[in-house]
């Protein structure tokens, strides 16, 4: 071999070797869940029936499968399929009486959800012993009674057995929305504290076991501790992914939202990037929040964002330069999403925001410029 030949075939191995490496790289940075992309839908969020948010049609199933979606999570809370007298506050024996016709409700727009290729999550946004919002009374606490508990691992061995024969590809379950230790869990503003790890593990464990009798590939996801936010390292051996939030920081995804701000009318004017108070928001803010969250989807633990979004007071501009941001960084991490919700305050349609060009779409009012950020990502 000649000079100019050994050159030639040491670049080709020198590429090939830097291809290998960087294919390594980017095989270790891959997710073990897929990247989802896709809403909440809020039909049964509410605890009372007749008092859903959301009347999720047929149609808004076929936009989103045009628009590139393939994901819905569905945040129940549990009073909502139940029977009892709503005229008082629900007695521990009642968590347990199921009102079929209400569950099947559910079925439909899980069905729908599966009809047109979507993945579906189920989520107990309002679990027995549990919420993040106030406005129903909890005969107990779900982190410190094992009488919750209990009820707790009833309900989702309910709903694993109405779907054990459903491909893990198809539904999966999300056990508790946004945990928390809560003084007083009638008391939205209350201050709030994190779930002792062992206590989570506990909780989780039991449930997954209820689930996993009834199918043991479904996969099970553990919203992050602290209302969302932060890895649960206590249950990383348990085969259970985690779902952390799109919601940082908070003074520009819940700008002026009166459950979220004691003082909604004193807030500063949020900016992105920009000085806001005594701090400078920018993309940093997001990286730092999210490191921990991209190293445990390194180590191997499933990662979906099963909430994000902004409410509807946030200046329109403000809210898509901080949400390219934060998306930009999901999908550098193979990491999906979930808005808030579909139609409504933080959603593509009729969200009701003072400083939105809507477009009519079938009678809806779309937010195109969201559609589209939604969509590049």
């Amino acid at each position: 071999m000649n000079r100019r030949d050994f050159v030639k075939a040491a670049a080709i191995t020198a590429t090939a070797g830097q291809l290998a490496i960087e294919e390594a790289l980017a095989a270790s940075k891959k997710n073990v869940l897929p990247r989802w992309k896709g809403f909440n839908l809020l039909d049964f969020f509410s605890p009372d029936p007749t008092n859903g948010r959301g009347a999720t049609s047929e149609d808004h199933f076929k936009w989103m499968r045009d628009w590139g979606f393939n994901f819905i999570r569905i945040p129940m809370a549990y009073p909502a399929y139940l029977e009892f007298d709503r005229s008082r506050n629900i007695k521990p024996d009642e968590v347990y009486k199921i009102n079929t016709q209400a569950v099947d409700s559910i079925d439909k727009l899980v069905s729908m959800g599966l009809k047109y290729d979507m993945h579906v999550s189920l989520n107990l946004h309002r679990a027995p012993g549990y919420c993040v919002n106030a406005g129903f009374h909890e005969p107990y606490n779900l982190w410190t009674d094992q009488e919750a508990l209990d009820a707790f691992s009833f309900h989702w061995n309910m709903w694993a057995k109405r779907y054990k024969s459903v491909s893990a590809k198809k539904i999966s379950f999300d056990l508790v929305n946004e945990p928390s230790m809560r003084a007083d869990m009638n008391d939205q503003h209350s201050a709030r504290s994190t779930v002792p790890g062992d206590v989570y593990r506990k909780v989780a464990k039991a449930a997954a076991e209820a689930i996993r009798k009834e199918n043991a590939e479904r996969i099970i996801v553990a919203d992050g501790n602290d209302v969302g936010n932060k890895v649960i390292p206590e249950l990383i051996d348990l085969d259970i992914a985690q779902s952390c939030r799109g919601y940082t920081p908070g003074i520009i995804s819940h700008y002026k939202a009166p459950w979220a701000n004691k003082d909604p009318d004193k807030l500063p004017e949020p900016k992105w990037p920009g000085q806001v108070g005594n701090k400078y928001l920018s993309r940093t803010i997001l990286e730092d929040y999210f490191k921990p969250w991209i190293a445990l989807k390194d180590q191997g633990v499933g990662v979906h964002c099963g909430e994000c979004g902004c409410w509807n007071k946030t200046p329109h501009n403000v809210f898509l330069a901080w949400f390219t941001d934060l998306l930009d960084i999901l999908k550098e991490n193979d990491i999906g999403f979930a808005l808030w919700e579909l139609s409504g305050d933080f959603g593509i349609l009729n969200s009701g925001r003072s400083d939105v060009n809507y477009v009519e779409w079938n009678g809806q009012k779309l937010d195109k410029k969201l559609l589209s950020l939604l969509q590049k990502y």
